[in-house]
């Protein structure tokens, strides 16, 4: 029977200590999993679910060698869920040119660092597996003051198609798109109460994503539910924006 039941079913979510990442660990426990949160940086508490609480595992995604031994050092591996990345508002001619730089490293490079590294630990454990990446509407729009960021999350998005065949039939690889999530970190983006309350207006939706409600998505892309589900990505942006022209013309006659 397929089920949403992940008992015994090792998963890592890399960044998966705050924000978006803690909600997608969330959900994998709620859903019975073992759940390892990937950080540089141990948080003061850990996610916590159905009565259980997630590991910890202090790791540089950038670093090859440390991410072969994390895996090579797992009971095992079922799903893997590339999550950890971001960058600041930095037009691409501002800075240093090394800033911009760490920035496709990290929500690039690194997913790869780990995807590769995850694929050969599930071949090796003999039970395939699932690799979820979370991109972001970034990868599918202008993407200014973040341009970098934009462009690895469109790699990001290529890499998953890629993957996906690549690793047929046995692993699964798929993307979230993400638009805008409220996080604790919400008002460092958008100001105060109002501010977010302005910028959730703008969503079809009328609100922002909760993180949860991504770990949701993340559980069921690494269900057996999805099980014919490959080489997708799910766009989760609420209905994404409204077209700037429409609000033009409505202006327009109205003058």
């Amino acid at each position: 029977m397929l089920t949403l039941d992940l008992s015994g079913r090792t998963v890592v979510v890399t960044g998966g200590v705050r924000g978006v990442g803690a909600g997608i660990s969330r959900a994998f426990l709620e859903a019975g999993a073992d759940v390892v949160a990937v950080a540089r940086r141990e948080p003061d508490a850990l996610p916590e679910a159905g009565g259980r609480t997630a590991g910890f595992a202090s790791l540089d995604v950038r670093d090859p060698d440390a991410v072969q031994d994390f895996t090579a050092g797992l009971d095992r591996l079922d799903v893997l869920v590339n999550n950890a990345g971001g960058g600041p508002f930095l037009p691409l001619v501002d800075g240093d040119l090394r800033t911009h730089l760490r920035i496709l490293e990290l929500n690039l490079a690194a997913p790869l660092i780990m995807a590769r590294a995850a694929a050969a630990r599930m071949r090796a454990d003999g039970h395939g597996g699932s690799v979820l990446m979370i991109s972001s509407v970034s990868a599918v729009r202008p993407s200014p003051g973040s341009a970098a960021y934009g462009a690895a999350k469109a790699g990001l998005e290529s890499l998953t198609r890629s993957l996906a065949v690549e690793w047929a039939p046995d692993i699964r690889v798929n993307a979230i798109t993400l638009g805008m999530v409220r996080t604790e970190q919400a008002h460092l983006h958008y100001g105060d109460e109002a501010g977010v309350a302005a910028v959730a207006a703008t969503v079809p939706a009328g609100r922002l994503a909760d993180p949860f409600e991504v770990g949701e998505a993340a559980v069921f892309l690494a269900s057996d539910r999805a099980s014919y589900v490959t080489g997708s990505t799910l766009l989760m942006h609420g209905g994404g924006e409204r077209p700037a022209f429409l609000d033009a013309a409505t202006a327009n006659r109205k003058d």
